[in-house]
């Protein structure tokens, strides 16, 4: 299989399910909510998507099962399995805050070996695949360079239904906000591994998240050198619904705060 070109028709697909999301946002009505959960959100142009990206992923690779958000498809593939956000920041997209993207991996036997992160609001298209390296719109990128907490500028995702681990999250983010530039908090977490991965976060951490929210963006971050794990060090992040991702220098710093609390 050439990754590469098989990237390529994937980031097509992107853009042009990133153009349908787009015109949504125009016209899109908070009347058109629909509540999954608590705070779990979803709407029309969520659902429409997934099917764009399932129908036009089914043509690029036929054989490959899916794992979506919004449940479209439920084929397993043998080999192949495209995990799926159609709309990763659906609550920015429902009040009209430009912070949303699309993520999608393409995991074989159980490895990532694919992942675009497309943000359209800023036409970034994030991408990488096995060996590949990782690019935005066509250039090369890389995490950043920092040694150090001190010299960091970090990212987070704020609990908003699940609370239960509530107090060590806010002694977490309570100890790093002191040692670091700042916490940010975008509200796509696809956006800010792609950050990471891209240098413009040094460290990103989370907790209560799904394959589909992260799976391209460890993807990224890992072909542009840095390092991701669950709270404990281990390569289980997915399974484990939890996740550090830096640039390599400052997983150890983050995760002798984290642990304190967590583990």
């Amino acid at each position: 299989m050439n990754l590469g070109a098989l990237t390529d028709q994937v980031i097509s697909l992107t853009k042009v399910v990133g153009s349908f999301i787009m015109q949504g946002s125009l016209v899109f009505d908070r009347e058109n909510i629909e509540y999954k959960g608590l705070n779990d959100l979803v709407s029309y142009v969520d659902k429409t998507a997934e099917h764009k990206l399932v129908e036009g992923l089914s043509v690029i690779l036929p054989e490959a099962g899916f794992t979506t958000e919004e449940k479209t498809s439920s084929k397993v593939g043998d080999v192949y399995d495209w995990i799926i956000d159609p709309l990763d920041g659906t609550t920015n997209f429902i009040h009209g805050i430009p912070a949303f993207s699309i993520s999608i991996a393409l995991q074989k036997n159980g490895e990532l070996i694919m992942g675009v992160v497309f943000e359209m609001n800023r036409d970034e298209c994030f991408s990488a695949y096995k060996n590949g390296g990782a690019w935005l719109n066509g250039k090369p990128i890389s995490v950043s360079k920092a040694l150090k907490l001190e010299n960091t500028l970090l990212a987070t995702g704020f609990p908003y239904y699940d609370f239960e681990k509530q107090e060590p999250y806010l002694n977490v983010f309570r100890d790093l906000m002191q040692k670091c530039h700042g916490l940010r908090r975008i509200g796509s977490a696809a956006v800010d591994l792609a950050y990471v991965a891209s240098g413009r976060f040094d460290g990103y951490f989370e907790y209560n998240l799904n394959s589909w929210d992260v799976a391209a963006g460890i993807v990224l971050v890992r072909e542009a050198g840095g390092e991701v794990s669950d709270f404990s060090g281990k390569n289980n992040s997915i399974e484990k619904r939890e996740i550090i991702a830096t640039n390599g220098k400052i997983t150890a710093e983050m995760l002798q705060i984290i642990n304190r609390y967590f583990i």
